[in-house]
């Protein structure tokens, strides 16, 4: 790891432009899908645990913890608010008492039928600007990207 030498030389690192428009992109992206779970009464949060619970006969908090873009300490909050709204259930599952098994209700599946096809084709529209082969050197780049900041400084 290199430092500059001073605030204009560090003002004039290549990657800074590039690392701009991430946060550019990264901005606008969860403004534009926070405006559009917004609509159905869900938080970015609750949208992406209805959307992990989703097709699936329910999990662990651990699980949604893990498949999710949660932090930990928030989840609770999050998956109570959806149970107070009547979007999920909580069960015991008779072979595991010490774990609770988080679910969607009926009420919570028609959500997610409605709003998670209505999402991923509103998505769709504005990742079709890119082809498939661009697409993938992104998921490429940004997986990458991403590991090189998976060790804290």
């Amino acid at each position: 790891m290199s430092t500059s030498d001073s605030p204009q030389q560090a003002a004039q690192e290549p990657f800074l432009a590039t690392m701009r428009e991430l946060v550019h992109t990264y901005q606008s992206f969860s403004a534009y899908s926070e405006a559009f779970v917004r609509q159905f009464d869900l938080t970015p949060a609750q949208f992406d645990v209805v959307a992990t619970l989703g097709n699936t006969p329910g999990m662990t908090m651990g699980d949604i913890g893990d498949k999710t873009l949660i932090t930990k300490g928030t989840l609770t909050g999050v998956v109570d608010r959806l149970e107070k709204k009547g979007l999920i259930s909580r069960e015991v599952p008779p072979e595991n008492r010490r774990s609770v098994v988080v679910k969607l209700t009926p009420t919570g599946e028609s959500l997610f039928d409605q709003v998670f096809p209505a999402h991923i084709a509103d998505m769709k529209q504005h990742f079709e600007q890119l082809d498939a082969s661009e697409l993938e050197l992104l998921r490429v780049l940004l997986q990458r990207l991403g590991q090189a900041f998976q060790t804290v400084p």
